[in-house]
């Protein structure tokens, strides 16, 4: 059974910085993508920044040159870097890993193969 923890949110002031980390388990694909996405009150779903088993990766226009995904692939663990933070960053950031190759932003994200984690909160204040 896979199972992803993210953990690493919190409080902040703008143009702060928070790394958010996502404990990964019974995930076995040598394939895969990983991801982190956010959502925040009254507004959809948004894919933040994937990263392959290569460890290519992209990101959404509104957080590029802000944002940094990588992985540990020892520890199993996920990480989203995130520098110069804004109040609209605030939301609350979920990880994702999926044994497909997926981009950023698909709806293929919500298929049954794909498992998420239950989410850590990010609030940045200005």
């Amino acid at each position: 059974q896979v199972r992803l923890v993210e953990s690493g949110g919190g409080s902040v002031q703008a143009g702060g910085s928070l790394k958010l980390s996502c404990a990964v388990s019974g995930f076995t694909y040598s394939s895969y993508s990983m991801g982190w996405f956010r959502q925040a009150p009254g507004k959809e779903r948004e894919g933040v920044a994937i990263i392959y088993h290569d460890n290519s990766a992209n990101y959404a226009d509104s957080v590029k040159g802000r944002f940094t995904i990588s992985q540990d692939k020892a520890k199993n663990i996920l990480y989203l870097q995130m520098n110069s933070l804004k109040p609209e960053d605030t939301a609350m950031y979920r990880c994702a890993a999926s044994p497909f190759l997926l981009p950023v932003v698909d709806a293929r994200w919500d298929r049954g193969l794909n498992s998420w984690g239950q989410g850590t909160q990010v609030t940045v204040s200005s």
